[in-house]
């Protein structure tokens, strides 16, 4: 049954309607396609040709082979025009600067009644709540099994009672009780840990599938505690809709307009074996030692769309290298107002930053560096200066192969605290080391580049000549 939305569109902001409202980038596949690795293999070739549509599934085929009564998106935040689209950015390639003049705004949201929330239309308690029919993806031959990958879980402070919201992985094994990997040094962490140490069990719900805008602005960071609900309103540009969960109530809301929430418990101090896992770097993550999610209760929409986002891939580099970018920039400005943009190349796999600035001494640039690399994700950045396009590959490297001498501009940090994932880092490592370059142009006088007088390569077409 097709879901009929038209009538509050420009109100309510769901995935359905981002589909529709970005039917342009949308392939729809209507033969089958496996959840068991298949879906994932189309991404990777759809990368390797530059090539990134959202791909939603009419017949995702579950791992026995069956039909899944649901249908699944994925490869949703995979292109930048279409996350600048999600973000309301005008300009893809200036989206840190639009982003992060809107970083501190806020847009409360609004709690709705349950009989206003399409994510209420089935409810499912204890003796019914089961992932089994759900097309959830195996995606690389190294994981463990089917993992939940854009499931948000929103836990909250005790002392405070304000909620987190954060994407963690959630390893989907038969049954109700779900592995699930948390940074320790992650908000949820911090969160569920002071249940812990009360003897308490902490309340959790995982909320799957959304508004683009608002799947990628629940990832912001922000502080502690701090709710990511005001600054996804901002990024949206209107109020989010919350409902209450049914085990919690208000003291845990989620959107009400998502397709899936699963609501339960963490129970204290109990871990399982957990992965080993596909991770962004694009190599397999090491098995952990995580908490465990009692899975209580499953609401969803009729017609729900699962959605799933591929590790490793752009689908999950593109949307947060984004808002890394913005934050980078307010970082950036911290030290000098020179800084003009950044951008996070997906080729960079979130831990390389290209910065684009206007003539600095070289003090400052070196400033620059050393608070772009404190950031915890970046491990390598590079400053280049203003004419050349942090977008262009080529222009990057012809930067730093011709405007940096390492005795001279690098800047090396070692023992700082970065991504724990990073596989180059040797077994029980707890810090890391960063490099920062200068690539803008300090060796005195610059030679003119090599070019063709304007007016020629004006009037000069390649179509002219066959070419």
């Amino acid at each position: 049954m097709e879901r009929s939305r038209r009538e509050c569109r420009t109100v309510v902001k769901d995935l359905g309607s981002f589909l529709d409202e970005n039917a342009d980038t949308v392939a729809r596949i209507a033969r089958p396609v496996s959840v068991r690795y298949e879906a994932t293999a189309l991404q990777h070739k759809l990368w390797r040709s530059e090539r990134y549509p959202v791909l939603l599934l009419e017949e995702p085929r579950l791992a026995d082979g069956s039909p899944s009564r649901f249908r699944a998106v994925t490869n949703l935040t995979a292109s930048r025009t279409v996350v600048a689209r999600a973000l309301r950015v005008s300009d893809p390639r200036r989206a840190a600067v639009e982003i992060a003049a809107r970083a501190g705004d806020r847009i409360d949201p609004v709690v709705v009644p349950r009989d206003r929330a399409p994510v209420k239309e089935v409810v499912l308690d204890a003796a019914q709540a089961t992932l089994a029919g759900f097309p959830v993806f195996t995606q690389h031959e190294a994981d463990c099994g089917p993992y939940l990958t854009a499931a948000h879980a929103t836990t909250c402070d005790p002392d405070t009672g304000i909620d987190n919201t954060a994407i963690q992985r959630v390893w989907a094994k038969p049954g109700r009780e779900l592995p699930f990997f948390l940074v320790p040094t992650s908000h949820n962490r911090a969160n569920i840990q002071k249940f812990w140490e009360r003897g308490e069990a902490a309340p959790i719900a995982f909320w799957i599938g959304h508004d683009a805008g608002v799947s990628i602005a629940a990832q912001a960071r922000l502080g502690y505690p701090e709710s990511h609900w005001g600054h996804a309103g901002a990024l949206i540009g209107e109020p989010l809709r919350l409902v209450a969960t049914e085990l919690f109530g208000e003291r845990l809301c989620v959107p009400a307009d998502a397709e899936i929430v699963l609501e339960g418990h963490v129970p204290p101090a109990r871990l399982e074996r957990e992965g080993p896992f596909a991770e962004y770097t694009g190599y397999a993550g090491a098995e952990t030692e995580s908490p465990v999610f009692v899975l209580e209760r499953i609401t969803h929409r009729r017609d729900a769309i699962y959605h799933d986002c591929g590790s490793g891939l752009p689908d999950a580099l593109v949307a947060e290298g984004l808002l890394i970018e913005a934050e980078l920039l307010r970082i950036g400005r911290g030290v000098s107002d020179a800084i003009r943009n950044v951008h996070v190349p997906i080729e960079g796999r979130r831990s390389l930053a290209v910065v684009q600035t206007a003539d600095v001494p070289a003090q400052t640039a070196r400033a620059l560096l050393r608070a772009i690399l404190e950031f915890r994700r970046i491990k390598m950045a590079v400053l280049v200066g203003e004419d050349i396009d942090i977008f262009d590959r080529s222009g990057v490297a012809w930067a730093i192969a011709t405007r940096a001498q390492p005795d001279r501009d690098a800047l090396v940090m070692s023992g700082v605290p970065g991504s724990l994932h990073d596989p180059s880092l040797p077994p029980g490592a707890t810090t890391t080391s960063k490099l920062g370059l200068d690539a803008t142009w300090t060796g005195g006088r610059r030679p003119p580049a090599n070019r063709v007088p304007d007016e020629v390569w004006r009037r000069l077409r390649l179509k002219d000549f066959g070419l």
